[in-house]
């Protein structure tokens, strides 16, 4: 914020993050919690994943090359009992097979009413591969043989997500700038669990007042989620039937979100 008063670059007017790592703690562990609640594991595999493992614990273990006995044992309990015919990014969603049996990203297709095409990513994936449509698009496979989702060849710093984010969101409140930190909840990689508890948390250290108590807002004539607001600069809100992807899974609710957001208008109360 300092560098971008001096240098005047960016008329920042607000920022949204959909399904963000805040705190990695916080965000991860709450994974254990989203897994019980919505019956993906037993009773005693969620004790065994809040206490003896946490996901946290695992994820820090497992970058560093150095995966404990309990954690190997707990995750693979996790792991059976949630399937690998689970889509971990949309829950309620089928997942496309041939991804699934190939050993490929299990995807986070959209869901809504309609009778939907599960594979619609993998089949992007391969248009996208096509030499006609690369020559259209004017792309250059650079240091890869072949487009994808995640390439190998980026580099990432994977211990980089144990750094908190937060203050970052703390900063920006600091300067009068609305912050909207949306979920899908249908996500249970970073569930709506622990945005909420960590936006929660920031409010109370900000002493941030509630402006709009925890409600329903609506997207049409149906509940497009819920929300909470704080002094009219921190938002938090759910959108309902959504992935990790909430606007590719539901982009009726999430243009609803958006448009709010932009326009400095409260979220729709009724329909």
């Amino acid at each position: 914020m300092a560098f971008n008063k001096k240098q005047q670059l960016f008329n920042l007017k607000g920022i949204a993050l959909g399904n963000p790592v805040l705190e990695f703690a916080t965000d991860f562990n709450s994974r254990a919690e989203y897994f019980w609640s919505h019956g993906l594991i037993s009773d005693p595999t969620y004790r065994m994943f809040s206490s003896a493992c946490n996901y946290s614990r695992y994820v820090s273990e497992y970058y560093r090359d150095t995966v404990s006995p309990i954690c190997s044992r707990v995750m693979s309990l996790v792991s059976r009992e949630t399937s690998k015919f689970v889509d971990k990014y949309d829950v309620t969603l089928d997942v496309c097979i041939s991804s699934v049996l190939s050993q490929s990203k299990i995807i986070s297709p959209q869901e809504n009413a309609e009778k939907l095409d599960v594979c619609v990513e993998d089949e992007v994936v391969n248009y996208l591969n096509r030499k006609d449509v690369r020559r259209a698009l004017h792309a250059e496979l650079v240091g890869v043989r072949r487009w994808s989702v995640c390439s190998s060849i980026l580099d990432y710093q994977l211990l980089d997500i144990e750094i908190p984010t937060i203050s970052i969101i703390g900063t920006l409140i600091k300067e009068r700038i609305p912050v909207l930190i949306y979920s899908g909840d249908q996500d249970s990689v970073v569930p709506l669990i622990g945005s909420r508890a960590t936006v929660q948390q920031l409010a109370r250290q900000m002493q941030l007042n509630t402006t709009v108590p925890y409600r329903v807002w609506f997207a049409g004539q149906q509940v497009g989620g819920w929300t909470h607001v704080y002094d009219n600069i921190l938002s938090f809100a759910t959108i309902r039937g959504a992935s990790h992807e909430a606007p590719f899974s539901q982009p009726e609710r999430s243009l609803v979100l958006f448009k709010s957001f932009l326009e400095g208008k409260p979220l729709p109360e009724v329909f």
